[in-house]
């Protein structure tokens, strides 16, 4: 029974910590947009690790994969199981302060190809750590699949093709797109609250000043303020989160007036996606002038969108002679639309026809408008 119950153990814990991995090995920069999460400073204050979460989320994806394949193929077990163990102990206080503190909504577990709350979240590192400590006080059942030579292949091989995946999706797209505005979504539609959808449930939160102290009362409270109390601010909390679509931050501004319905109602619109200008790659923007004039060529209307400032848009469109409309968009909503700065999508009628990245413009389609 204890050997049955070890190989289960080495079989859910490997196969789901490839899986994990792999997922988000296949959009490394979403999971490192998720460790600036933990690493801000509304967080854990940890700046200083901001400009290495990509290294520091392939490094972890990776580990993921290799771990997994270590544990099925029964590669130096004492070292693969402490390797886990660490891991998912680190993991379950990631998860448990989110859902304690309630800073950071979702784990990234699965990247944007499943989303879990917090605290479903800390509930799967938990089952984990349960596997695995199976696993640990039970090390003499897990024996090795292969000869050594074999089992070293293995390992050298899994390394290098996640260190190869991990490459291609940085410079081109993920090898499958799960986030909201894939190719073939239609933005207008994914925008839509139903109406027999269920609403927020909202409370109104009062900040007062009490003894130096700023405390929060409900407005129940409010007949019962201590004395002295000086009111600071008016807030709302979400008691119970109702619908919300799978789009809801897409909202495009030129000159400060509201676009994006008139962008969304077009027939062929090029699209050119640099949620930060001043941190775009400089030969992805060099190219984007020619790209422009076959467009305009053919019929499209082309616009840039970015996050960025009204100064840093203007010293953008001065330097690369951009000729074309450059919408403000919230940076965020920008990095979940494509990962590349600069990227390039077309809409037809709202509707995601083609993504690329900019090392492959020269693929994008652009039909003559008739077409």
């Amino acid at each position: 029974m204890k050997n049955f119950i070890t190989q289960f153990s080495r079989l859910f814990v490997g196969i789901l910590f490839i899986i994990s991995g792999l997922i988000k090995l296949n959009d490394p920069l979403g999971f490192s947009y998720k460790l600036d999460e933990y690493f801000s400073e509304s967080v854990f204050n940890m700046p200083v690790f901001i400009p290495y979460t990509l290294a520091i989320a392939l490094f972890l994806v990776i580990l993921e994969v290799v771990l997994g394949v270590l544990l099925l193929i029964g590669y130096k077990t004492k070292g693969t199981i402490w390797s886990l163990l660490l891991l998912v102990i680190l993991f379950s206080f990631l998860t448990f302060y989110s859902a304690y503190f309630d800073v950071v909504k979702d784990c990234g577990c699965f990247g944007d190809a499943l989303h879990l709350t917090p605290w479903q979240s800390f509930s799967k590192d938990l089952i984990l750590l349960f596997f695995i400590l199976i696993l640990f006080y039970n090390q003499k059942y897990i024996k090795p699949l292969f000869s050594n030579k074999i089992q070293n292949i293995l390992v050298l091989l899994s390394l290098v093709l996640c260190s190869f995946m991990g490459y291609w999706v940085l410079n081109h797209l993920p090898l499958k797109d799960f986030r909201p505005y894939k190719i073939g979504t239609n933005i207008k539609k994914s925008m839509e609250i139903p109406d027999s959808a269920p609403k927020s449930v909202v409370e109104m939160v009062f900040i007062y000043k009490v003894n130096g102290v700023d405390k929060e009362f409900t407005e129940k409270d409010l007949m019962n303020l201590p004395e002295g109390a000086e009111f600071v601010d008016r807030k709302d909390k979400i008691i119970v989160q109702g619908y919300q679509p799978p789009i809801h931050d897409f909202k495009l501004e030129l000159d400060g007036n509201d676009q994006t319905q008139l962008i969304l109602s077009k027939d062929k619109t090029l699209l050119i996606v640099a949620y930060d200008l001043e941190k775009a790659n400089v030969d992805g923007l060099k190219k984007i002038n020619d790209l422009y004039k076959n467009a305009i060529a053919k019929g499209y209307y082309v616009a840039l969108l970015t996050g960025s400032s009204a100064d840093v848009i203007a010293n953008a469109k001065k330097k690369y002679n951009f000729a074309f409309d450059c919408l403000f968009c919230d940076a965020t909503a920008l990095k979940t639309i494509e990962r590349a700065n600069p990227s390039f999508f077309i809409l037809n009628y709202g509707t995601v026809t083609q993504k690329v990245h900019y090392n492959d413009s020269n693929d994008l389609k652009l039909y003559p408008i008739n077409e």
